[in-house]
Formats: C-alpha cells, sequence, structure tokens
C-alpha cells in the first residue's frame, strides 16, 4: 500500500481508504456486529489506513462501531468523519434526506459528539456533510478553525453530494484550502473531477481529491452485470435502469484497461484487473489522495487495496480513456443521470456568487461542446 498526504495537513492516508457507510447501517445489505469489526479489521491487516465514517450513519452507529473496531489499532488508523446533519431531533425513514444543521456552535456540538461515540480524543479528519455555500459562513470556518486550533482535529475537508456535482461548494473548500473534497468521480462520471482538477490549477491551492464511486455503483467492479440484473436492493438502486445498461457498454470500450499480468508493449507489466483500473486511474492524478471504494467483502478488500500497487495506466492509456469520455463512449442514448447532475452545467456556482470559475475547464472542454 502507498500513502499520500492529505492538503497541507500532516495527514497520512492510504490510496485506497475504508468508506464506513458499509457498517452501522442498513444501506448496503445487513450485517452483524462482528462481521463488521471483522471486515474493518480486514482492511488494516491489507495496508488500509483511511477509514471514513459520518455521524449520520445509522444515526451514530457507525462511528461508534467503527470506534470499537479500531480500539486498538488507533495507531494504524487514519479517522475522517462527518457532520452536518440533525439526526438527534429528527428520525429519519429508510434513506430520505435529513434536515441539515451547519452553524459554529453545531460544528462545535456535533464533533464533541463524534468524538465521544468514536471514543477518540482527536479525529484526523472532520468533513463538512453535504453543506450548501450559502451554510458555510464565516461562523463555521471560525469554528473549524477553532477545533484544529485545540488540537480536536487534524485536517479540515468538504464531502460534496448526494447528487453529482455541487461545483460551487467544491470550489469554495479549494479557495478556502480546505484540506480535502470529496466527490463521487469514476471513469464514467469526470465532469466533476475534472472540473476541480482545473480549479485547484488555476487557484495553486494545495486542496486534495478523495473520490468515492470508484466503480460506478458496481459497474466498473462487474458486480452489477446483465446477468445479475440492476434490480437491487441497496443504494445502488437509485441508479436509474438506463444507467446500467448504458454502462454495460461503456464498459465494454475499456477492455484495454485491463492486464493478464504479461509484460506490456510499454513494458509496464503486471495484473490489473478492471475493478483495480477504475481506482488506478484516480491514482493517476496528482491531486488525489486516497479512494473510498464500497467494500462488501473481505475479498473485495483484498483485491481493491492492492489497486495501490498495480501498473500506472500509461499516458497512451489515459489519453484513449480521455477521447472516449469525450465521445460519450460512443453511446447515443440517455443514461437516466441528467436530472441528478445537480451542478454540471455550472447555474450553482452562478447562483452563489461564484465567478471565478467556468464549468468547462480544459479536461471538459472536449465534452462540452
Amino acid at each position: 500500500m502507498n500513502f499520500r498526504t492529505l492538503g497541507d495537513s500532516d495527514v497520512a492516508v492510504s490510496e485506497v481508504g475504508f468508506g464506513a457507510w458499509v457498517v452501522g447501517t442498513d444501506w448496503w445489505g445487513d450485517r452483524t456486529r462482528e462481521d463488521a469489526i471483522d471486515l474493518i479489521h480486514h482492511a488494516v491487516d491489507e495496508g488500509i489506513t483511511y477509514f471514513d465514517t459520518g455521524d449520520v450513519y445509522g444515526h451514530g452507529d457507525s462511528e461508534a462501531l467503527l470506534g470499537e473496531a479500531l480500539a486498538d489499532r488507533r495507531e494504524d488508523a487514519t479517522v475522517a468523519t462527518k457532520i452536518g446533519y440533525d439526526f438527534y431531533n429528527n428520525p429519519q425513514a429508510g434513506h430520505g434526506e435529513l434536515p441539515k444543521e451547519i452553524t459554529g456552535e453545531w460544528v462545535r456540538t456535533a464533533t464533541e459528539r463524534s468524538l465521544d461515540r468514536l471514543g477518540m480524543e482527536s479525529v484526523d479528519v472532520l468533513q463538512l456533510h453535504n453543506a450548501n455555500v450559502e451554510e458555510v459562513d464565516a461562523d463555521v470556518l471560525e469554528a473549524l478553525d477553532e477545533l484544529r486550533e485545540e488540537g480536536l482535529v487534524d485536517a479540515i475537508g468538504w464531502a460534496l453530494g448526494p447528487s453529482i456535482g455541487w461545483l460551487a461548494e467544491g470550489d469554495m473548500a479549494i479557495e478556502e484550502e480546505f484540506d480535502s473534497v470529496q466527490l463521487v468521480w469514476n471513469l464514467f462520471e469526470q465532469e466533476v473531477g475534472n472540473h476541480f482538477l482545473d480549479t485547484i490549477g488555476e487557484t495553486g491551492s494545495s486542496t486534495s481529491l478523495i473520490p468515492r464511486v470508484p466503480h460506478s455503483s458496481g459497474l466498473l467492479n462487474e458486480q452489477v452485470t446483465p446477468e445479475t440484473g440492476h434490480d437491487l436492493d441497496d443504494h445502488r438502486g437509485f441508479r436509474p435502469d438506463a444507467w446500467y445498461e448504458t454502462g454495460w457498454e461503456k464498459l465494454e470500450t475499456l477492455r484495454f484497461l485491463e492486464r493478464s499480468g504479461e509484460a506490456s508493449a510499454s513494458g509496464n507489466g503486471g495484473e490489473r484487473t478492471m475493478a483495480q483500473a477504475a481506482i488506478a486511474f484516480l491514482l493517476s492524478h496528482d491531486a488525489v489522495a486516497t479512494v473510498t471504494p464500497t467494500f462488501h467483502t473481505k475479498d473485495d478488500i483484498s483485491r481493491w487495496a492492492a489497486a495501490s500497487e498495480v501498473p500506472k495506466l500509461s499516458a497512451d492509456e489515459l489519453a484513449r480513456v480521455a477521447d472516449l469520455y469525450a465521445d460519450n463512449f460512443g453511446i447515443d442514448r440517455d443514461d437516466g443521470m441528467d436530472e441528478l447532475r445537480s451542478s454540471v452545467g455550472g447555474d450553482d456556482i452562478r447562483a452563489a456568487g461564484i465567478d471565478k470559475r467556468a464549468t468547462a475547464g480544459p479536461r471538459n472542454s472536449a465534452s462540452s461542446d
């Protein structure tokens, strides 16, 4: 496992991280507490040190479970959590959105409660969870700075979502020199990642990017196939049918990224599966610090943690991916995702009064014509 550093902080993270939304919630199927802890321990054994949770996951259960699992392994782990939802006074049914609470006072209150559940004196990374630009005012920024000065947190991040986009929020985080921005980013969904790469390049910011959903909800790790179908009973079921049906066609155009283990023409030999290539693609960008796949099993962890060590994508492979993406992988049908792409058109940036960036940067210009 290789490691990188978040932003200007001294926080080191494994290139492949563990998204703890799979434990303490029923979003990804039911598992016992013992099985969940075993999964976390296996991740540590495979070299994963970065663990990302959130106070709202399972209404605190994910944090409590992660804290219990890492109690004897705290020195081996970099722990990130998120705050921004008031689940204390608002019971949630299913996967519905809860009322958000993002104020300077709430930032401190929620952080202290998270630390209690984690059983930790400090957390390595504190992230604002799905915050909007207008919610992150001077009081919120001051509260975050104070928590860092007091040693309760080491790095500050902003987790974007749940829809693909949120460009104004990410741009604000980069402009304010947050240590990290978490976003949905994968081979099939590159607009937002490309946008932030351009923003970082133009501003000279040190902000690191943390992609999640690197396998595009089961397409790029081939856990959702034409044979399995897409009638899913977990969080992936929120994707429209057309997303999977067009995605299976797109996947076939990327088979050149797979390696059997034999030496390639470039001399960059070694095995690389499609699932590993999807992670390696994201790690090819210097601004990316860690990638957080959605692990279901120990086998998932073992296979995908190895993505940190597989052959890097060559310049020719990256160029070929860019050309395919610009041409929508040769697909001329709607993928059903337009209504979920909340920011790709840039309207949220203009509405928030942030005019320093346009959506179509150098990397997106080919696909935005």
